[in-house]
């Protein structure tokens, strides 16, 4: 890789600012000054460091976030902030969210930079479960919980069959085995109920960190990959 689309990479600055570090004699590679921004380095073995700091190189990254409402699942939008703009450490490495949360739900959401995962993840084929937390209009009742488990009809076709579990008067879980859009609440519509509030829980088997606030976010640990 070159050396300045790898230091560009690992959002040391852009391709202009790391010319500059590079005529300013600030870039080593293993330590020896390095001034041409063509020359070839190895990330992943050569050490290479910009005033003394070493920058450790980044392929991929797997991010938990919390998401807030009011944030759009998106790299880029016109009118509203993304839940990219809560991620400074790693928006240099085109980070993206997987699938998405309607712009008033909150809850898990997993954010990377790895096409593959992302795929393997939001694949139709893959059936990934993905549990959430309901507060609806009207309580829950006997043959909501039986027509989710059958399947229920909407408008652009029947879904597969999901779990639906009464928590509360007005407050239940939903597990669902697809993506299709705004799925939960068009199910909940499809029972003569409503929406209130939605929460991403869990996906497959991975549930969100109740230690993360809403906003916040953390590195998935190798574990918490391997359950997904």
């Amino acid at each position: 890789m070159r050396l300045d689309k790898f230091l560009s990479n690992m959002g040391v600055g852009t391709r202009t600012e790391v010319k500059q570090l590079l005529k300013k004699n600030s870039v080593k590679v293993n330590d020896k000054v390095e001034k041409s921004p063509k020359s070839q380095v190895n990330p992943e073995q050569d050490e290479i460091t910009v005033d003394g700091k070493i920058i450790e190189y980044i392929n991929h990254v797997y991010i938990m976030l919390n998401k807030p409402k009011g944030y759009v699942s998106a790299t880029y939008d016109d009118i509203n902030q993304t839940v990219i703009d809560l991620i400074d450490d790693y928006r240099h490495l085109d980070i993206f969210p997987v699938g998405r949360l309607d712009k008033d739900t909150e809850g898990l959401l997993l954010i990377t930079n790895d096409g593959q995962f992302n795929h393997n993840l939001m694949s139709p084929s893959k059936h990934v479960s993905k549990t959430y937390k309901v507060t609806s209009k009207y309580p829950i009742k006997n043959e909501d919980i039986i027509a989710f488990k059958n399947g229920i009809e909407l408008s652009d076709g029947k879904v597969k069959p999901a779990q639906l579990e009464k928590l509360d008067h007005k407050l239940s879980l939903v597990t669902i085995y697809e993506g299709k859009y705004h799925q939960v609440k068009r199910m909940f519509h499809s029972i003569d109920n409503e929406v209130l509030e939605l929460k991403r829980l869990k996906i497959s088997n991975l549930t969100l960190d109740e230690n993360l606030k809403s906003g916040e976010y953390r590195l998935l640990t190798s574990e918490e990959l391997k359950l997904l």
